[in-house]
């Protein structure tokens, strides 16, 4: 029998769970939750009470008046009432969303179930009882009014199963995981097939669901439906209103975060597509046009929508330049450049880093969309945690809430898994507003670590550290991208016999200068990258060698990938490098040895992504077609094929006759009893061999 005692509830048989109205699916999935959560620790199923007068350990209910809770939406509260010397926990919250809160922080606090169990592996400690304090509770209202993520670029979730699009089975934890970190808005995915359970799961899970910049009110894109159509609002007015008003229509009875918007198809400026707007003027005006249009229509159907623009990309430029007028009441969305920097993104080679964040005199609501994962094709982190310290993400966003940019935070999420200490972090910081650094990590650790704590946080916190810094900007950090995207570049321009110009594309990182130079410049970053992660690398085995089985297969998991991708990345790239360099002086047989030691070090890439795919995370790393590393070694394989071409061919035995076979054998062997050539591996591991025995390659 559950008791009280010494002031506190004893739960250490069936959890007895009463609801006080009809559940909707939102209150459902809560309760699948906290049943389940309920059952990992105790050992024993919950029981969900329905006859009349059977007394209940924890009660769920909407709040009355004598209950003096002032709730404000989403709100939750703890109250406590004895009955039959019974005591019984009532959870109360102001609606759906706040019940839910309620039960999930009621599985934190008492029974240990982090944010990020799932993600994390977190090991649940079984105990023989639950205790609660019996203390009345009032949570306080969040910082962030709308706090959601953006499943963004999101293919390891659509590859980690065979079903496409993704099914419940891969949406649930997702969903689970942003209730857990208190969030209530999401956009589920990109462009992924309308008929997919994303949107629907989401709404039913007690979410608001929100759309991308570039379907705005999460309409169907327009070549989609009206293929071989100009898709120019200026010329069809009437089909993009059609598209809007059977998105409205599909939505009106859900929670939506209706976001305005137009840009061009496939995400990028309409005018691109639709020259006649060729002055800021034009451009600005019909984007007023085309939201002004847009809120009408919803205001139409739904009462008291919620609206926001995501000032993005030219949208932002136009909107600073007074060329884009809003109505007022929207939430206006301002976005940082992708690495976490509150001005506007880098668009190729062209870097302005305007200030993205409103002005004083600027009115109204304003939020953030916010990465801390980004695919650029350039530096950013797609596979590898957030390059950039916690105290860099504290000052950012606490510079913008100062800014008054609190109404609503999107957050760019990517596939949750190997960002959960970055989310953590905006987990705390849009529910309290602010964060200590110091603090928030040691809670983190612990969560997740039984041991060792001391040194995961320095690894946690020292990750910074080891980034190349690429540029002069304090957020110019490599993440796992500019090992794979640039040196892919670089080899493209390689084979296609451009290297008597500089590649226009590596501007960014490396300037306009001749192309040898480039690639040496990006090998001398590298260099210092391979230093930097192999002395975090060592710090980072030592410290998993000392904990236990399941601490030590997380920690390979959350910090070692991460080490091992940027390691085994920089490796790769600077070996690229040193086979240029020997190239670009007829040093052939050398610069093979290097492409092969290049492409061997990228493969180390992907035997830590294996090892990362065990049990429930079998195949998840399988669809890397982002950072794409798979496509790195296949390009460096061609690279070492054709620089065996330089002196080697056509027989593919010359280069053992000159440097491998025996003086003895040299100039006597038969040709016909010699016909079967070195493979490249092979062929390339002997050849590092003889040449090591100089003072380099090179020589």
């Amino acid at each position: 029998m559950n008791k009280q005692v010494n002031g506190t509830l004893v739960l250490s048989e069936t959890v007895r769970i009463r609801l006080l109205y009809k559940p909707g699916t939102a209150i459902q999935h809560g309760l699948r939750m906290l049943s389940r959560d309920i059952e990992m620790v105790l050992g024993k199923s919950a029981k969900i009470v329905t006859e009349v007068g059977e007394l209940a350990d924890i009660s769920i209910r909407l709040p009355e008046e004598s209950d003096q809770l002032d709730l404000k939406p989403e709100g939750y509260g703890y109250r406590f009432v004895s009955q039959e010397g019974q005591v019984t926990m009532e959870i109360i919250g102001s609606d759906d969303l706040g019940l839910i809160y309620g039960m999930l922080e009621f599985s934190r606090q008492y029974l240990g179930i982090q944010p990020f169990w799932f993600w994390a592996d977190q090991a649940i400690e079984r105990q023989s009882e639950i205790i609660v304090p019996i203390v009345d509770y009032d949570a306080p209202s969040p910082k962030v009014r709308f706090r959601g993520w953006f499943v963004n670029d999101e293919v390891c979730l659509i590859g980690w199963k065979e079903e496409y699009p993704p099914s419940r089975e891969v949406w649930e934890p997702v969903f689970e995981a942003l209730l857990r970190c208190g969030g209530n808005m999401v956009l589920p995915g990109t462009d992924l097939p309308r008929h997919g359970i994303h949107f629907k799961l989401a709404a039913e899970m007690g979410l608001w669901v929100t759309h991308h910049h570039a379907e705005p009110l999460g309409a169907e894109m327009f070549l989609r439906v009206f293929p071989g159509r100009a898709a120019s609002y200026h010329t069809e007015p009437a089909l993009f209103e059609r598209l809007w008003r059977e998105a409205i229509e599909e939505q009106k009875d859900m929670k939506v975060v209706w976001v305005l918007s137009f840009r061009g198809q496939g995400d990028k400026p309409f005018w691109i597509d639709d020259p006649v707007f060729d002055t800021s003027e034009k451009r600005g005006d019909m984007i007023s046009k085309v939201i002004s249009r847009q809120y009408d229509m919803i205001n139409e159907s739904v009462d008291n929508p919620v609206c926001c623009v995501a000032l993005y990309g030219e949208i932002a430029e136009l909107y600073k330049g007074g060329y884009v007028q809003l109505p007022d009441d929207v939430i206006k969305i301002w976005a940082d450049n992708g690495y976490g920097k509150m001005v506007s993104r880098r668009h190729n080679n062209l870097n302005y880093r305007v200030h993205a964040l409103p002005s004083e005199d600027d009115g109204g609501k304003h939020g953030l969309y916010y990465h801390v994962t980004f695919h650029d094709l350039q530096a950013s982190n797609h596979l590898t945690m957030f390059p950039g310290s916690s105290v860099f993400i504290k000052s950012e966003i606490e510079s913008a809430f100062a800014a008054r940019s609190n109404e609503y935070l999107l957050l760019n999420c990517g596939n949750i898994r190997p960002h959960i200490y970055t989310l953590d972090i905006i987990r705390e910081l849009w529910l309290t507003g602010e964060m200590n650094e110091k603090t928030h990590l040691q809670h983190f650790v612990k969560c997740y670590y039984t041991n060792g704590h001391s040194d995961l946080e320095e690894l946690y916190q020292s990750y910074a550290d080891a980034a190349i810094a690429y540029g002069p900007n304090e957020d110019d950090w490599a993440g796992d991208e500019y090992y794979h995207h640039p040196a892919r570049q670089i080899i493209g321009h390689w084979l296609q016999g451009k290297t008597d110009e500089p590649d226009s594309r590596q501007f960014w990182a490396v300037g306009n200068v001749p192309f040898a130079e480039q690639v040496k410049r990006f090998g001398e970053k590298a260099e210092q990258g391979v230093a930097a992660w192999r002395a975090w690398l060592f710090r980072c085995d030592e410290a998993i060698a000392l904990l236990n089985g399941k601490d030590k297969r997380r920690a390979i998991d959350h910090l070692r990938l991460h080490g091992a991708l940027h390691l085994s990345g920089c490796e790769g790239f600077y070996m690229l490098c040193k086979a240029y360099e020997a190239y670009a002086v007829g040093k052939y047989p050398q610069a093979f040895v290097y492409a092969s030691e290049s492409m061997w070090r990228y493969s180390d890439s992907l035997v830590a992504l294996r090892d990362a795919e065990h049990g429930k995370w079998e195949s998840f790393y399988k669809a890397d077609w982002l950072t794409n590393i798979e496509s790195t070694v296949n390009n460096v394989d061609t690279l070492r094929r054709f620089i065996r071409m330089h002196g080697d061919s056509p027989d593919f035995f010359l280069w053992y006759k000159e440097y491998l076979m025996p003086e003895t054998e040299k100039y006597i062997y038969l040709e016909n009893t010699h016909r079967n050539p070195l493979s490249d591996d092979e062929l390339a591991r002997q050849l590092k061999v003889f040449f090591s025995k100089s003072v380099n390659l090179s020589e």
